[in-house]
């Protein structure tokens, strides 16, 4: 509990002091890729969903965020988002973008916008995010 809300208390502090890696204002937009139109985040990094996620439920959580961070809302974000967009609460609290119920997630070996090196990581189990 300790743990996460000195996490939670870091979040806040940074996304005042304008370092909001991690939160989105919007959930996300199309792109054309390699791998045909996907998810993007505003920077346009590639958006993945999770095979072990439940429908609005998020099963990455400590460690495997730290390799899959989660798209998070922007703090005092507005938490509505285009058709299909929805807003999942996290085991810590913290509010993550869904795309028909899919948690959204970034991969960390992605270095630049259009990298799609996380699909199909983990015997499939992650996949690019497609409209």
């Amino acid at each position: 509990m300790l743990k996460t809300l000195c996490y939670l208390a870091l979040s806040v502090a940074l996304s005042a002091a304008g370092i909001v890696h991690g939160y989105a204002a919007t959930p996300a937009q199309v792109a054309s890729s390699s791998k045909g139109s996907i998810l993007v985040d505003g920077t346009g990094m590639s958006l993945y969903t999770f095979a072990k996620d439940s429908k609005g439920k998020s099963a990455c959580n400590v460690p495997c965020e730290y390799n899959w961070p989660p798209l998070l809302v922007g703090v005092g974000g507005d938490e509505r988002g285009p058709a299909h967009f929805s807003v999942i609460t996290r085991d810590d609290g913290r509010k993550q973008w869904a795309y028909k119920d899919k948690p959204l997630y970034r991969w960390v070996n992605d270095h630049k916008p259009g990298d799609t090196t996380g699909d199909g990581f983990l015997n499939g189990a992650w996949h690019v995010a497609r409209p």
